[in-house]
């Protein structure tokens, strides 16, 4: 079986740490799949607010999210923390890729790496618009 490979950023713009709840727990005892999509959502919405920005208003466009790929390296448990990295590169004209790397905060194993691509939408009329000035000059600087 071949596995998808998911190359990381050297650099990453944020790090924070994130307890895994019961409900990010699986039928199989670890973190779900499904709850690390959620985790990293979790991820961005604490980026773009730490640079004054939601997902719905960043220089007034939203984003949507059009892609997504995760790749678990081991399993991690109810109780534990997780150190996320969030990187933003790879722009295009209207939109570019977020990529996650989830760490153990006990003992700093990787536990799962993601990446979401993401496009500006302005949601008042349902267009994708170019990526904001603003926004590219903070990741792209």
């Amino acid at each position: 079986m071949s596995r998808v490979k998911l190359a990381l950023p050297e650099t990453f713009h944020f790090t924070t740490e994130i307890p895994l709840r019961i409900s990010d727990i699986n039928y199989g005892g670890h973190l779900g799949n499904d709850a690390v999509l959620s985790v990293c959502h979790d991820l961005r919405v604490r980026l773009f607010a730490a640079h004054g920005f939601t997902e719905l208003d960043v220089e007034g466009v939203g984003i949507v999210m059009v892609d997504a790929v995760i790749v678990f390296q081991t399993e991690a448990f109810y109780g534990e923390t997780l150190v996320g990295d969030v990187a933003v590169c790879n722009f295009s004209r209207t939109g570019c890729d977020v990529f996650y790397r989830l760490r153990a905060k006990s003992d700093d194993r990787e536990v799962a790496r993601a990446k979401t691509g993401i496009v500006f939408l302005d949601y008042g009329n349902r267009k994708i618009k170019p990526v904001p000035q603003r926004f590219r000059k903070i990741f792209e600087g």
